[in-house]
């Protein structure tokens, strides 16, 4: 029953009392209201973005100042994926239950303070905890993101305008994030690429409080399955664990087979679960929506190969090429300026006017054709002929991401908003260290197979990378498929 008819008096009779627990609905935001909490969401975001691709320019210099073994080192990044990968889902069930501004403001208040920490770590374990804390803290934030933009943003076209921004946020800022890692680390030291987080996140959480829609929940017991969420943690933090110590162990080690295992029995345990739960963590019911399945396949596949290009590239240039961290990052800066121009400028405008698939389509085109030239780059390349329009071509990245993000979000009801943001943004980590381990278990394999066949060292890792962009091309191509199979085009109403 409508509000209006419960509180509409009958003629000739004294009004009826409100009931005591009646409230006011909280008044619509105002265009400023909105656009100061996207740039919130968008600065947090920008934050845990940098993160993730800052420390990996800077890891020569943290491995030589904490002596760090070369298998320690690694744990500097994986700590802070396992974390980040494994708890997503959780938190965003958990900002539907217990609200998404609470659950974005304690995300970000653990992420910075977890950054103070890695910048001051001056051993080994103290750096690997901090990494595991900033990715609780990363996971709690970015889980609700999405979710707070789609419930902020209802009419089409703005909401188009906001994910366009958000996707930006994602895309270039791994790219700036290079840049600003390789200025850091050679005119400060690599401390800074952690204390920079500290005027970032205050500045973020002192504007969130007012800037945020303020929402509730829907309350604990609405969705409290403590053993799915058991379950579906462990059986994440299990399998991205795997992945990401295959380079390391092999894929048909005793090591990667165990916890593979492990990770596959628990999460088919989940499933069964959250099909017999009267208050699932994970209602199935959403995998009904073709546009939320097919959009979080497509993400896992476009990010296990762009990994090809976010460090595979950066590699070929130090490795092969002998650019330093400053240089490596002023070399992939056209590819951000060509993704923000994309995301930013035409992006909400072509998929208001040909529709987010063929958007989509577009932009993996782009992406493949990039890769399909990155799989034939020669040893002693011109950045002006063969690498600049590579870089040029990220800009696919700018059409397919906004695009993806309007398709994964659009089939979930409101009030799964924060768990569809946790549900994509958990594939896209899952597909990034599927990325990791299988483009690079490839590409390590190749080198040491041209090295023993006498090819020169610059000779061995260029066909190594080679192997890997075609990889990575595949598994475009197959996103591709995806997208024409099981992301139909939306029918449009018929004319009046």
């Amino acid at each position: 029953m409508s509000a209006t008819s419960t509180s509409t008096a009958t003629a000739g009779s004294a009004p009826a009392p409100a009931p005591a627990a009646a409230k006011e609905p909280d008044p619509e935001p105002t265009a400023r209201q909105k656009r100061l909490a996207l740039g919130v969401i968008a600065t947090g975001m920008l934050m845990i973005i940098l993160d993730g691709s800052i420390v990996t320019v800077a890891m020569p210099a943290i491995q030589q100042d904490l002596n760090f073994t070369s298998a320690g080192l690694s744990w500097v990044v994986n700590a802070y994926l396992i974390a980040f990968g494994s708890l997503l889902l959780l938190a965003g069930r958990l900002g539907d239950l217990m609200g998404r501004k609470r659950m974005f403001l304690a995300g970000t208040a653990v992420f910075t303070l977890a950054s103070v920490l890695a910048g001051l770590a001056a051993d080994p374990a103290t750096l690997i905890a901090a990494r595991f804390l900033q990715g609780v803290g990363g996971a709690m934030s970015s889980a609700v993101s999405l979710g707070i933009l789609v419930t902020l943003f209802k009419e089409p076209a703005e909401r188009a305008k906001a994910i366009a921004v958000f996707s930006f946020t994602g895309a270039a800022g791994a790219s700036l994030g290079q840049v600003l890692g390789g200025v850091l680390t050679d005119a400060l030291n690599w401390h800074w690429i952690f204390f920079i987080n500290l005027p970032i996140g205050l500045a973020a959480l002192l504007l969130a409080v007012p800037a945020l829609p303020a929402d509730r929940g829907l309350g604990i017991r609405a969705g409290a399955d403590v053993t799915g969420a058991l379950l579906v943690t462990a059986g994440l933090m299990a399998g991205i664990y795997s992945v990401v110590k295959v380079e390391e162990h092999g894929w048909l080690s005793t090591h990667t087979l165990a916890f593979g295992a492990a990770s596959a029995l628990l999460l088919t345990a989940f499933v069964i679960r959250q099909s017999r739960a009267r208050t699932p963590l994970l209602p199935l019911r959403m995998f009904r929506s073709r546009s939320v399945t097919g959009a979080n396949a497509v993400q896992l596949l476009m990010v296990a190969a762009l990994f090809a290009f976010q460090v595979l590239v950066a590699l070929y240039l130090q490795n092969v090429r002998g650019y330093g961290a400053s240089a490596t990052g002023l070399a992939m800066l056209p590819a951000a300026v060509a993704i923000g121009a994309v995301s930013l400028g035409v992006s909400a405008r072509l998929n208001a006017r040909f529709g987010e698939r063929n958007v989509l389509l577009a932009g993996l085109l782009l992406l493949l054709a990039m890769l399909a030239l990155l799989a034939r780059v020669p040893v002693h390349s011109s950045y002006a002929l063969d690498l600049l329009p590579v870089m040029l071509l990220a800009a696919g990245f700018g059409l397919a991401l906004p695009a993806l993000t309007t398709l994964g979000m659009s089939g979930a009801r409101e009030d799964d908003a924060g768990l569809a943001s946790g549900l994509f943004n958990t594939t896209q980590q899952i597909g990034g260290a599927l990325g990791v381990a299988v483009l690079s278990t490839l590409a390590a394999s190749r080198t040491e197979r041209t090295l023993t066949e006498g090819g020169t060292r610059a000779e061995a890792l260029t066909s190594g990378y080679h192997l890997a962009f075609t990889v990575g091309a595949a598994l475009l191509a197959a996103a591709l498929v995806v997208t024409l199979t099981v992301l139909r085009p939306a029918r449009r109403a018929p004319a009046p």
